[in-house]
C-alpha cells in the first residue's frame, strides 16, 4: 500500500520531484509522509520542507515513530539514486525510496556503497514496505 501510495504521488506530480518522510522502527516503515518540496529548482531535486522534517523527530522523540528515511521522486529519471543525490546523502544506513516510471525502488545510504560510492539497494518487502539489504 505504501509503495502504491508513493508511485501515485509521483506519476500525479509529472514535472516535479515529490518527497516526504518515512517513519518506522529499524527497516519497518510503517507510514510514508508526504511533505511539501521547497528546493530552489523542484524539477530537478528535492528538498524536504525542514518543518516537517522537525515536527516529525519531534513526535518520534514523545513516543512516535522515528524518521528511517525519506522518499522522493525522479520525473525524468530512472528509479535509482542519482550522482546528486550520492553527493546529498549521509551514510547513515537511512532508507531511500525512489519513484520513477511507475515503480518505486530501496536503497541504503552507506559507506563506500556500491551505486555512486554512497548507495546499496534493498529489497522491499509486503505492503508496508519491509527493507532488507
Amino acid at each position: 500500500m505504501i509503495l502504491e501510495r508513493i508511485t501515485a504521488e509521483a506519476m500525479a506530480s509529472p514535472d516535479r520531484e515529490v518527497c516526504g518522510l518515512l517513519l518506522g522502527t529499524g527497516d519497518r516503515v510503517l507510514e510514508a509522509r508526504s511533505c511539501r518540496n521547497v528546493a530552489a529548482d523542484p524539477a530537478m531535486r528535492f528538498e524536504i520542507d525542514p518543518a516537517a522534517l522537525l515536527a516529525a523527530h519531534r513526535a518520534a522523540r514523545r513516543g512516535g515513530p522515528a524518521v528511517i528515511g525519506h522518499y522522493h521522486s525522479h520525473p525524468s529519471g530512472l528509479a535509482e539514486p542519482s550522482p546528486r543525490d550520492a553527493a546529498d546523502a549521509v551514510a547513515d544506513g537511512s532508507i531511500w525510496l525512489i519513484a520513477a516510471g511507475g515503480r518505486v525502488t530501496g536503497w541504503s545510504a552507506v559507506e563506500n556503497g556500491a551505486l555512486h560510492g554512497r548507495f546499496v539497494p534493498l529489497r522491499l518487502h509486503g505492503a508496508a514496505g519491509r527493507a532488507t539489504g
